[in-house]
């Protein structure tokens, strides 16, 4: 069993920065491509940025600039760096991993959330 916990969501201003952290646990051989998805209310869950293990990283043309995505291969830990946030960036932010278990199975995993707000 795999287990991802997001943290660092809150409430912020606009034009206010936020860290996620987001840590993978549990029968884990390695992880390969990890990444945040955010949905808003009303509107289907999108692609934030996303990492590969080896450091290759893309994200969505809205947060170009502003948010930046790294990750501790030697902790399972991937990270969500925001800057310059916007109320547009108001959603409940998703974290998976794309694992490989101790079964020599991949399956993809998911985070339970955390919400973000920016205030006008």
């Amino acid at each position: 069993q795999v287990e991802l916990v997001e943290s660092g969501g809150g409430l912020v201003q606009a034009g206010g920065s936020l860290r996620l952290s987001c840590a993978a646990s549990g029968s884990i051989l390695s992880i390969n491509t990890m990444g945040w998805y955010r949905q808003a209310p009303g509107k289907q869950r999108e692609l934030v940025a996303a990492i590969t293990r080896e450091g290759n990283t893309n994200s969505a043309d809205s947060v170009k600039g502003r948010f930046t995505i790294s990750r501790d291969n030697a902790k399972n830990t991937v990270y969500l760096q925001m800057n310059s946030l916007k109320p547009e960036d108001t959603a409940v932010y998703y974290c998976n991993a794309d694992v490989l278990t101790f079964l020599k199975s991949v399956r993809t995993y998911w985070g339970q959330g955390t919400q973000v707000t920016v205030s006008s």
